[in-house]
């Protein structure tokens, strides 16, 4: 990952947004849709990460 993507403040907010290859389907996919819901899980369980709400 770039350094331009690393988050330094831990006291500010930051909007993320991203485009799929292909445009994949990930919130109707079940399959995919695990895989990210699991990551953004081991996010906040071991990294702190705070998710205020998403747009699919």
């Amino acid at each position: 990952m770039s350094s331009k993507y690393k988050f330094h403040d831990q006291e500010r907010l930051y909007f993320i947004t991203f485009a799929v290859v292909g445009w994949i389907d990930l919130f109707i996919r079940n399959e995919y849709r695990q895989i990210l819901l699991d990551s953004w899980q081991y996010c906040r369980q071991n990294k702190g990460l705070q998710i205020f709400g998403w747009c699919s």
